[in-house]
């Protein structure tokens, strides 16, 4: 990726707390297909949670350092790139307002790993292969807040050895919501279930989405059931190829 004089662009990746301590190959993986599309990705080491916890758990006055944090620490780039929908969407939606800040640059330049992929950089065929039979989940902040409709689907279409199956009743919560599976454990548990039904009836190998917290929660269902079907970031699959494929390694 080029700007107009030549220069490479400076991408920084938003990691996220699940992929920093959890699940760190989506974060790698994001890393790189980033650069085998020609970016020039950045970690900066003081990033912290975006406070998307908090905020929705009503501490808003803890949540406001984070946010502010996060304008400083990733004001000097081109673009960040977050592999979750939920935290791109604390960043777009909820930061103009609890920073005082809607014209921050920082907060412009923030994507879902997808919409960058499409809307910036203007790919839908990332050189991908995955032999795999595959579902998706739209997560609910991708869908309801940021809209990111069709962009990972057509992206998924044009992964070699994919075979993309519909998953029933896709825009259903799954049940997650960070600490309302905590706090309204029964009715997660329902929805999950309701989720998990509609995955089996594809027969898919692979359940994937753009966010970890919800592949968390469908895959931490599926393992209890013994199905076999293995929950793989968005990320993960557009990663992979011939050359380097995807390996289980959860």
């Amino acid at each position: 990726m080029r700007t107009l004089d030549g220069t490479a662009v400076r991408v920084a990746l938003f990691a996220t707390c699940l992929a920093d301590t959890l699940f760190p190959e989506t974060a790698k993986a994001t890393v790189r297909l980033l650069e085998r599309l020609g970016c020039v990705v950045d970690f900066p080491q003081a990033q912290t949670c975006c406070g998307q916890m908090h905020f929705n758990t009503g501490y808003r006055d803890q949540a406001r350092p984070l946010a502010d944090n996060y304008t400083r620490v990733f004001s000097s780039y081109d673009a960040v790139v977050i592999p979750s929908g939920s935290c791109t969407g604390m960043v777009r939606e909820v930061y103009p307002d609890l920073t005082g800040s809607p014209a921050s640059q920082a907060i412009a330049n923030t994507y879902e790993l997808s919409e960058f992929l499409v809307d910036v950089l203007g790919v839908t065929d990332v050189g991908a292969y995955f032999p795999h039979r595959v579902t998706y989940h739209p997560t609910c902040h991708s869908l309801r807040m940021l809209g990111v409709g069709e962009k990972p689907l057509r992206l998924l279409e044009n992964v070699r050895g994919l075979d993309l199956v519909e998953l029933p009743d896709a825009d259903s919560c799954c049940g997650f919501g960070g600490t309302f599976a905590l706090k309204n454990a029964e009715t997660s548990t329902a929805m999950l279930g309701d989720k998990m039904s509609c995955v089996l009836t594809t027969r898919a190998e692979v359940v994937t989405a753009g966010d970890s917290s919800c592949l968390m929660h469908i895959g931490g269902g599926l393992s209890r059931l013994r199905t076999g079907v293995r929950p793989v970031h968005l990320a993960e699959i557009l990663a992979s190829t011939e050359e380097d494929p995807w390996r289980a390694t959860r």
